[in-house]
């Protein structure tokens, strides 16, 4: 007890600082996740309320099972989805930051901001905007198609293309994040590095594989969760682009979740499909973590 008064008086004041963000956290973000795991559980009614069921797993085993499996579907196009755009997403702001980093200050400036425009713009923006680029009969990408000569191509209405569409729509936006962290990262690698390597005779390719790609892991590994995760919860653009589906070809996990969830009122299997979709994230970071993770200092 000595010991309890003791902590208080000497760290109390700084959990009383913590405490406001601490109870907002509880509040707004514990507990509705662990009330949704509650509810996966059971049969769930805005009614009659909540009801056990039996066996426990029914609505885990339900969300995997019905409409033929469209869940499982869903899991798959998330996983291409996510490997595509996070791949494109990383090489390509690692290359633009990279070109943009000899630039004097002013440009870097300039690009940076340039860059980043994508990030501040609405996803239901881009995603209508793309929505249009595609559109089969009086979209953009067919107008270029028929100036070549080749038959137009239903980018968002053929089952065997929907989900390519969509994906390729992603892969060819900025990735705005990556550039801007990517740019400030090798903006701190000091330059002493550089000057080292040149003078034994590296150059530029041999100075960017060797001192700094290895020197910006960190960063890289930052990006690469934030884009995982933002790739496994991906619903706006797939929302704006295909808003009625095509089938189950560009069914996503997030989609499936809203469909159960809002539509069908079907709560259990929405917060069924909703854990699956944490356990994924959890088991993907975790993966990325031990393979990307960098104990360079400096």
């Amino acid at each position: 007890m000595t010991g309890l008064r003791r902590f208080i008086r000497r760290h109390g004041w700084s959990y009383a600082f913590i405490l406001p963000s601490l109870i907002t956290f509880s509040v707004f973000v514990l507990a509705p996740v662990v009330w949704a795991l509650v509810i996966s559980f059971q049969e769930y009614s805005l009614v009659r309320g909540g009801r056990w069921m039996t066996p426990f797993y029914k609505n885990y085993l339900t969300a995997f099972t019905q409409f033929g499996g469209v869940f499982v579907s869903a899991i798959r196009n998330t996983l291409i989805y996510t490997v595509f755009t996070v791949t494109s997403n990383i090489l390509v702001g690692l290359v633009l930051a990279s070109l943009i980093q000899p630039l004097s200050h002013r440009l870097r400036t300039f690009f940076r901001a340039a860059y980043y425009l994508p990030a501040v713009t609405s996803a239901l923006i881009i995603g209508l905007t793309w929505a249009y680029i595609f559109n089969a009969q009086w979209g953009f990408a067919n107008y270029v198609l028929r100036l070549v000569g080749l038959p137009p191509v239903r980018w968002l209405s053929d089952p065997d293309i929907a989900l390519g569409s969509v994906t390729l729509s992603a892969v060819l936006t900025v990735p705005a994040t990556a550039v801007v962290l990517f740019s400030a990262a090798m903006g701190s690698i000091p330059r002493e590095y550089y000057e080292a390597a040149e003078l034994d005779g590296a150059g530029p390719i041999q100075r960017w594989w060797h001192i700094t790609v290895p020197l910006i892991k960190s960063t890289t590994l930052y990006l690469v969760v934030i884009y995982t995760i933002a790739s496994f919860e991906v619903f706006e653009r797939i929302y704006v682009m295909v808003p009625s589906g095509v089938g189950n070809s560009t069914q996503t996990i997030v989609t499936q979740i809203y469909n159960n969830g809002f539509k069908d009122l079907n709560f259990g299997v929405a917060s069924a499909q909703a854990f699956v979709l944490f356990v994924m994230i959890a088991a993907v970071a975790v993966v990325q973590f031990r393979l990307l993770r960098s104990d360079v200092e400096y």
